[in-house]
């Protein structure tokens, strides 16, 4: 046990941080407010038969994270087929870069980005060739 089985990023604007998961990753999201009694939309982040989780998006009840702060929480890593394709749907959806693009040798590209609510996450390409 202690799997994870869901994830939530806290957001300040819901429909921008949809439109941005949607826009880069294909997320579609439902409306679930009613049982968290606040802002909170399911998102499916993929196909049921494939490895993964889904998760949401809910309304954050706090300051969002400072310039410069370090990460507090988890960064979730989303798995991409093509690292420079998906920077470019990040970066024109508003995200901006946090790590830039890095080999992890012989196994994958990695870099972190940050949403258009202040959060960290990465990209994950695997390539037995990256250096």
């Amino acid at each position: 046990m202690g799997r994870l089985v869901h994830f939530e990023v806290h957001v300040d604007d819901m429909e921008r941080a949809k439109k941005f998961y949607g826009e880069v990753f294909g997320w579609s999201f439902q409306d679930w407010s009613e049982y968290a009694g606040m802002p909170y939309y399911g998102a499916v982040t993929g196909n049921e038969e494939e490895p993964g989780i889904n998760g949401a998006l809910m309304q954050r009840q706090g300051p969002p994270p400072g310039a410069n702060q370090a990460l507090n929480g988890y960064a979730c890593t989303m798995g991409v087929e093509d690292y420079d394709a998906a920077e470019a749907r990040i970066l024109e959806n508003g995200g901006t870069v946090a790590l830039p693009k890095y080999a992890l040798p012989g196994m994958a590209w990695q870099g972190y980005y940050k949403d258009t609510e202040g959060n960290i996450f990465g990209i994950h390409q695997p390539d037995a060739n990256a250096k």
